[in-house]
């Protein structure tokens, strides 16, 4: 078949098979190829040729549109667990504990950090001293957001009394040089409790309390990835969030 679309575009610029062939060095008859059998050049030529042209080379050649090759398994994702119930919560310490330049946890309420390991506090101040970074964003009871995903969860006020428990259990830390702790009400699409390049993300479901969701182990590996998106996603929500007053 002719690839109209080729002979349009050199029609319309007053190019021929000669001169497109003379700019993209190579023979005319390849050019009268390219239009009246509709061939397809090699990608090299194609981009010379469609630069020449000012058009797009995928416009000219569709055939040379390439999907991008499916990875099976992202190379940041070191696990991936069924729900948050099966992971201990030694898991969420030993990632805090081994973090040496930032902390970032978002989430509603998460208390069952504190309840199951009551040291949660001093092992967030000896990071501190240690001169890491630390930032808590918890969830503001009073906003719609929280009321909602109670709702949602058929949680009913279960929810916002556990956001107030959580800032309960982080207010002793509002002194500490190097931890800050905030509310935010945005609606909450996933938990997230980062250390330096580690991650754990709470994946939310609706209609699923946070324990009964996915959580996947995180590793950065190069910009852009998927770490970055969430820890870009955690900035922006820290951006939104009122600091809590001592």
């Amino acid at each position: 078949m002719k690839n109209e679309r080729l002979r349009a575009t050199m029609a319309s610029g007053g190019w021929t098979h000669s001169t497109l062939a003379g700019a993209t060095g190579v023979d005319p008859k390849s050019v009268e190829r390219w239009v009246n059998l509709g061939r397809t050049p090699r990608r090299v030529t194609a981009l010379r040729a469609a630069e020449t042209l000012g058009e797009d080379v995928h416009a000219l050649w569709p055939a040379l549109r390439q999907a991008r090759a499916a990875r099976a398994v992202s190379p940041e994702l070191v696990a991936l667990y069924d729900q948050r119930a099966d992971l201990p919560v030694s898991v969420f310490v030993d990632l805090l504990a081994v973090a040496r330049e930032r902390i970032d946890v978002l989430v509603y309420a998460a208390v069952f950090l504190h309840e199951a390991y009551p040291r949660l506090n001093d092992l967030l101040r000896e990071r501190a001293a240690e001169g890491c970074a630390v930032r808590i964003a918890v969830g503001d009871a009073d906003s719609e957001n929280v009321q909602q995903r109670g709702a949602e969860e058929k949680f009913g006020h279960g929810i916002e009394s556990r956001c107030r428990l959580a800032l309960l259990h982080y207010r002793p830390l509002l002194d500490v040089p190097g931890i800050e702790v905030r509310t935010h009400g945005t609606t909450l699409y996933n938990s997230l409790y980062r250390a330096d390049d580690q991650a754990l993300v709470n994946a939310h479901v609706w209609g699923v309390n946070a324990y009964g969701a996915p959580v996947w182990h995180l590793r950065r590996n190069g910009d852009g990835g998927i770490f970055d998106t969430y820890a870009e996603s955690f900035n922006a929500v820290w951006d939104t969030a009122q600091p809590v007053e001592r």
